[in-house]
């Protein structure tokens, strides 16, 4: 695993961070678990989520159980598996899975159609993977329940088909106990954004048909790094991403496009949006993103040198190093990195609208089939986009949060005869995502593209909830 720091700003922001880290001896104590980093508010709560700096040891426990589940359903024939689950519950595995070219289908939503492409995706063949740490996450509830019913429909047994993957204690190991499922539990002293080398991420992937030792072994390998003073890659990483922060480089370009990890960029932007987007501080993850050359950008790219940081090193190593890497920048930015106030609050906030609905809004304004609603002097869209893309800040960002099927671009007609380019240009031209690279060419400003629901679980954190006064969102 290796960290290549190619811009010179970057480096001399680095070098300072690192020698402020190293004074105070974080590395060594960060590796040992020590709760007291983050500031003595901060210790009791940091004392019962340091247990993913063990994982990479305490997760081979789980594998013999999480082979015979695997084992099973082979036996069975269940080749589709699905994964339900918001944020850190179910993004790890996606990248795992991605990575692995092994099918996995994500539903981390609560749009209907998306979840009937599911249920009719081969409902025979197919097991259902229900994962909350909390056991109380609304949208993976709604999916477990849509799907027992779906099955009891087709004359399956839901028993026979899902798969738990919960903290002990939870709602959900009760009811999964109650329902008999098959169930794996979690370390509760793991929180979920920091959960990819434990059974959240372990489970779907080894039911998907992918080699989930390697992972662990991979990160085995990093783990004697990381308390080391030099050749220490989360060191180096933490002290890029916090010392840039510091020194105004708050916006992480998350570059892929030559790595061979599919999809990685997705789960650091949860990490990183969550674990330190509060107070009106942290840094803002922009996935899939051209860089602009402002000032205020850090291009960290993955594999490749097209970045100002270099990042290289197996999957399960970059799991653990980034996890490392951003609890050191908590520290740097003085967040706490591993409590999450605006996530729960928003569950709350769920839940509460879902028992007393507000009252229906008339829209703004219609155009065409689209209704606008909320505060705004247009009356058509274009001076809609006007007097949005007017309101971001030559300091700030535009955050476009999409309610809607994230696979419905792959439904839009094709013309006879069309090669692979040709049908990837239809598919991109109907992929809502798609505007996040044309907005972010009026603009001039980093763009940071959410599906909705999923984007509450991730830079939702940062975005909407930390109080941050330079973005916009649509």
């Amino acid at each position: 695993m290796e960290v290549t720091i190619r811009d010179e700003g970057v480096a001399a922001a680095a070098s300072s961070a690192a020698v402020r880290l190293l004074d105070d001896g974080v590395p060594p104590r960060l590796a040992a678990g020590d709760p007291g980093l983050w500031g003595e508010e901060a210790a009791a709560g940091a004392a019962t989520r340091l247990g993913w700096l063990n994982l990479p040891l305490t997760s081979r426990e789980l594998l013999p159980e999480i082979g015979k589940l695997a084992e099973w359903a082979g036996a069975q024939g269940l080749t589709n598996v699905v994964l339900a689950g918001m944020g850190g519950s179910s993004l790890a595995a996606e990248v795992i899975c991605n990575t692995a070219d092994v099918p996995l289908t994500v539903l981390d939503t609560s749009d209907p159609r998306q979840v009937h492409r599911a249920l009719a995706d081969d409902l025979e063949r197919t097991v259902l993977v229900v994962a909350s740490k909390s056991g109380t996450t609304v949208e993976t509830d709604a999916s477990l329940r849509v799907f027992e019913a779906a099955f009891r429909a087709a004359g399956i047994d839901p028993g026979d088909r899902i798969v738990v993957v919960t903290d002990p204690g939870s709602p959900l190991e009760q009811a999964a106990i109650d329902a008999g499922y098959q169930m794996v539990l979690a370390r509760p002293d793991v929180g979920g954004r920091y959960s990819a080398l434990s059974a959240f991420g372990l489970v779907p992937s080894a039911l998907a048909g992918v080699e989930i030792e390697r992972l662990l072994d991979d990160a085995d390998e990093v783990t004697p790094l990381l308390a080391l003073p030099a050749g220490n890659p989360g060191l180096d990483l933490g002290a890029v991403l916090g010392g840039a922060a510091l020194a105004g480089r708050d916006k992480l370009i998350l570059e892929d496009r030559l790595a061979e990890i599919t999809g990685l960029p997705d789960w650091i932007e949860q990490l990183v949006a969550e674990s330190l987007g509060k107070d009106g501080r942290g840094i803002l993850p922009v996935v899939a993103a051209d860089p602009s050359g402002a000032a205020d950008e850090l291009v960290v790219a993955i594999g490749s040198d097209n970045g100002d940081v270099r990042v290289d090193g197996a999957l399960g190593a970059q799991f653990l190093v980034w996890e490392y890497a951003t609890a050191l920048a908590g520290r740097l930015l003085e967040v706490d990195p591993f409590d999450q106030p605006d996530v729960a609050g928003a569950k709350r906030n769920t839940a509460a609208l879902l028992e007393h609905p507000a009252a229906a809004q008339s829209p703004a304004f219609t155009d065409g089939p689209v209704e606008v609603y909320g505060p705004t002097e247009a009356h058509d869209l274009p001076g809609l986009l006007a007097e949005l893309l007017a309101a971001v800040p030559g300091d700030g960002y535009l955050a476009v949060l999409a309610h809607l099927d994230r696979l419905a671009a792959f439904d839009a007609p094709v013309p006879d005869g069309a090669d692979f380019e040709e049908m990837t240009d239809t598919w991109m031209a109907a992929d809502a995502a798609t505007l996040r690279a044309l907005l972010a060419l009026r603009t001039d400003r980093p763009v940071t593209f959410g599906w909705g629901p999923r984007y509450l679980h991730s830079t939702g954190q940062y975005t909407t909830r930390a109080g941050h006064g330079t973005g916009c969102s649509s």
